[in-house]
C-alpha cells in the first residue's frame, strides 16, 4: 500500500498543497484474501534478519559522528535534507542520519539507542508495524523516525492515545530534536485553536489520535468538498499576511502510530464524528420522558437485550404497551420508528450501561470511559441521545444532542498519511487485519536482554468474593517477600471493590482508575517499590513502564495478578507486559472468577454448564476450565468486535458514495 522510496513524498511537500493519499478501497473478497495471506505469512515468522544487518551499518558510522561537536552535529543535520530532497529515504542516507540521532541522544538524553532499536526505528522508515515488547523503548525508537523525516522536510506526527503520554514523550525528546535544529509541538484535548496551529506548524508533532483525526475534519470542513490547490495556498498566503489561518495541519504526510493495535484495531469500531450542539427545545423533557416510560417495560416480554452487542430490542408486545402510553403524546411519540428508537436507548441506558464501567460521573457530569485504556474520553458523546438518556439515569444536567457535521472512521484517516508506520508491544494477533485494512506488515523486533518474565498459573473461584480474598492473601505473600504487586481490573467498579477489601484489612494501597487519573504518573512512578501494591484498571496497561526500585530484582520483581480477563487477549499481554521489562525477573497470574462480566456475556452456556459439572465449593478449580472460558469468551467478543469494525469501515464507503464527499482531488 505505501511505497517508501520517499521521492514523491518528499517533492509533494514542496508543492504547498495539502498532500494526502487516496485510500483505496479493497473489495470483501479482496480484503478476505489479503488478511488470509497475512496470517499465512506470520505463521512463517515475522523476522528481522535484514533489519538487524542494516542496523549494524548504523552502528559502524558511529565513528564519523563522535568526534564532532555539537555545532558541527548540528550543521550536519542541516546538510542531509539537500541530499533527503534530491534522493528520497535512501538506505544510506537513513543510515547516517540514524548514527547521527543516535549520538546527538546519547549526548542530550544519555540514552544511546541499542541495536534492537535502530532495527524498530529501520522497519518504522520501511512502512511497516514494529512489534517491541513493553520496556524495549519505543518512545526513543520513534525518535529515529521521526527525527529522520523532520530533517527531510516532512513534518513528522508521532501519534499516541492520550494526553499524558504525548505531553510525556515530547518533553523527554525535546532536548534531541532541539539540539538537531527542529522545533517540537504537542496537541491535547481542550487547546486554542491558535496554540494548535502553532503545534503543528513544528517539524515533530506529538498528537493524541482522537485530536488530530478532529483537526482532520475540520480542515476537511474548511476546504470544503473541493480541495483544490489554490484553496490551500490562498490559505497560506493568508496565514503569511498575518491573518488568521483558517487550517490546523499542513497535511498527511508521516505519520507513527505508538500502541498501534489499540488505535488501529480496539478504537476502529466506531466512527470519529465531528458534532455542533443542537438547541432544540423540549429535548430534555423527551429523554426523561423515554427513560421513564422504559420503567415499565418487563425484559423478556417486553423486550430483550444483548450484553455482546449492548443493544435493546422491543419485543411485538413491547411495541404495542409503548404505542399505548404515548396515544395521547404528540411529536415523535406519533412516529412509529422514532418512539421505538429512542425507546430502545433509554433501555440500553437503563440495563447495559454502568456507572463505573461503562461511564463515570464528575463533577455532576456524565464522562465516557474508554473500555480498553480505561482512561476518561474527554469531549467524546455518545450518539442518538443515548448519552442524554443516560444523564438522566443519573440526574445530572441534560446537555443538548450533537447533530453530525463531518465523520471518518481511523481506518480511512490514516490510510490517507503519505508514509504510515507504528509501534507496539502486541500486534502478532491482528497480522491479518492488519495488512488487509491498513496494507502494512508486521515485524518482531527481538529483546534486547533475555526475557524472564514466568506464568505462575491460573485460578478459578466460583464467585467475586472469593476471588478477591485470594487476590488479598497472594498480594500479601509477594508483598512480605518485598516485591511490588499490580492488581489489574476490567472496571473502575471492581477495582473499587478491590480498594475497599484491602481498606478494611488495614493493607495499604493505592488505586489507579478514572476516578485519580490525574494522579496517574506519581503513582506509576512509584508502581516499583519494595512492597506497592497498585490497583489499576486497564491504565496500567500501556504506554507506562514501571521502573524497579533498588533491591527489587533480587527479591523477584514485579508481580502481576490479573483479576478479570479483558475482550481482548492482546490487552491482556499488555498487562503482563508491565514486568520484566529489560530483562527484569518478574511473574504473573490469573484469578478469575465464573461471574466474571466478560464470561457470563460472552461464554454464558459454558459458564452455566461449568456451574453443574464443579459442583460446591468456592475453588479454585482445575485451571483448564478458566483457560477454556477465556478462550470461548475472548473468541466470540473479538469476531463480534472484527464485525463491528468491518460494518464501520463499509457504512463509511457507502456514505462517501451517496454524499461524493472523498478527499481525493
Amino acid at each position: 500500500m505505501l511505497d517508501v522510496t520517499g521521492q514523491p513524498l518528499l517533492r509533494q511537500r514542496g508543492s504547498g498543497a495539502y498532500p494526502e493519499r487516496r485510500a483505496p478501497e479493497p473489495g470483501r473478497v479482496d480484503r478476505f484474501l489479503i488478511e488470509t495471506y497475512g496470517k499465512v505469512a506470520a505463521r512463517f515468522g515475522m523476522g528481522s534478519r535484514s533489519l538487524a544487518k542494516r542496523a549494524a551499518r548504523v552502528e559502524a558510522l558511529a565513528g564519523e559522528y563522535s568526534t564532532l561537536t555539537d555545532d558541527e552535529l548540528r550543521e550536519a543535520a542541516e546538510a542531509m535534507r539537500g541530499p533527503f530532497l534530491r534522493h528520497g529515504f535512501d538506505p544510506d542516507l537513513v543510515a547516517r542520519c540514524f548514527a547521527l540521532v543516535r549520538e546527538v541522544s546519547g549526548r542530550r538524553l544519555g540514552k544511546r539507542h541499542y541495536k534492537v532499536q535502530l532495527m524498530g526505528g529501520l522497519a518504522l522508515m520501511d512502512g511497516r508495524l514494529a512489534e517491541m515488547q513493553t520496556g524495549e523503548g519505543k518512545t526513543l525508537t520513534a525518535s529515529l523516525a521521526a527525527a529522520t523525516a523532520a530533517i527531510a522536510g516532512m513534518p513528522a506526527h508521532v501519534v499516541t492515545v492520550n494526553d499524558y503520554l504525548a505531553e510525556r514523550d515530547a518533553e523527554e525528546l525535546r532536548p534531541l530534536y532541539e539540539a538537531l535544529g527542529l522545533s517540537v509541538g504537542v496537541v491535547q484535548h481542550g487547546q486554542e485553536p491558535d496554540v494548535r496551529r502553532a503545534a503543528y506548524n513544528c517539524d515533530v508533532v506529538y498528537a493524541v489520535n482522537k485530536e488530530i483525526a478532529f483537526d482532520y475534519l475540520r480542515d476537511r470542513m474548511a476546504l470544503g468538498r473541493r480541495r483544490k490547490m489554490s484553496n490551500v495556498l490562498l490559505d497560506r498566503i493568508s496565514a503569511e499576511s498575518g491573518r488568521t489561518p483558517q487550517l490546523f495541519l499542513r497535511g498527511l504526510f508521516f505519520a507513527i502510530v505508538d500502541e498501534a493495535d489499540s488505535i488501529f484495531i480496539d478504537e476502529a469500531r466506531t466512527p470519529l464524528i465531528l458534532a455542533a450542539r443542537t438547541n432544540e427545545e423540549g429535548q430534555h423533557d423527551l429523554f426523561r420522558t423515554a427513560y421513564q416510560l422504559s420503567a415499565d417495560l418487563i425484559e423478556g416480554a417486553d423486550f430483550t437485550v444483548s450484553g455482546a452487542g449492548r443493544h435493546a430490542k422491543l419485543t411485538p408486545a413491547g411495541t404495542a404497551k409503548i404505542a399505548e402510553s404515548v396515544r395521547d403524546r404528540a411529536g415523535i411519540w406519533q412516529a412509529r420508528r422514532g418512539r421505538e428508537e429512542l425507546i430502545s436507548q433509554a433501555l440500553a441506558a437503563r440495563h447495559l450501561y454502568h456507572r463505573d464501567k461503562q461511564y463515570a460521573v464528575k463533577d455532576g457530569e456524565v464522562q465516557i470511559i474508554d473500555e480498553f485504556t480505561g482512561r476518561i474520553a474527554d469531549g467524546r458523546q455518545w450518539q442518538n441521545g443515548l448519552h442524554q438518556l443516560i444523564e438522566v439515569k443519573e440526574d445530572c444536567k441534560v446537555t443538548s444532542r450533537n447533530v453530525t457535521q463531518s465523520s471518518i472512521t481511523y481506518q480511512r484517516f490514516f490510510r490517507r498519511y503519505l508514509h504510515l508506520a507504528g509501534m507496539s508491544g502486541t500486534l502478532a494477533e491482528t497480522v491479518g487485519e492488519l495488512r488487509a485494512v491498513y496494507g502494512l506488515k508486521v515485524v518482531r523486533i527481538p529483546t534486547n536482554r533475555p526475557e524472564q518474565r514466568k506464568h505462575i498459573g491460573t485460578r478459578l473461584y466460583r464467585d467475586g468474593e472469593a476471588k478477591r480474598r485470594a487476590v488479598l492473601e497472594q498480594a500479601r505473600a509477594q508483598r512480605a517477600k518485598g516485591r511490588p504487586v499490580l492488581i489489574g481490573t476490567r472496571t473502575v467498579e471492581e477495582s473499587e471493590r478491590l480498594g475497599a477489601l484491602f481498606k478494611a484489612e488495614s493493607v495499604e494501597h493505592v488505586v489507579l482508575n478514572a476516578h485519580h487519573d490525574k494522579d496517574e504518573a506519581a503513582i506509576v512512578a512509584r508502581a516499583g517499590e519494595p512492597g506497592r501494591i497498585t490497583i489499576a484498571t486497564n491504565m496500567a496497561g500501556r504506554g507506562t513502564d514501571i521502573k524497579l526500585a533498588a533491591g527489587v530484582p533480587e527479591a523477584g520483581g514485579l508481580h502481576v495478578l490479573i483479576t478479570e480477563f479483558s475482550e481482548s487477549r492482546r490487552v491482556d499481554r499488555q498487562l503482563v507486559g508491565r514486568g520484566g521489562r529489560q530483562g527484569d525477573p518478574s511473574t504473573y497470574e490469573a484469578l478469575v472468577t465464573l461471574d466474571d462480566e466478560l464470561f457470563a456475556t460472552f461464554a454464558p452456556r459454558t459458564v452455566a454448564m461449568l456451574r453443574k459439572t464443579l459442583g460446591p465449593g468456592a475453588g479454585p478449580f482445575d485451571a483448564r476450565w478458566a483457560d477454556l472460558l477465556r478462550r470461548r469468551a475472548q473468541g466470540h467478543a473479538q469476531r463480534l468486535a472484527y464485525r463491528a469494525r468491518i460494518q464501520t469501515l463499509e457504512a463509511q464507503r457507502r456514505l462517501d458514495e451517496a454524499l461524493g464527499f472523498a478527499s481525493s482531488e
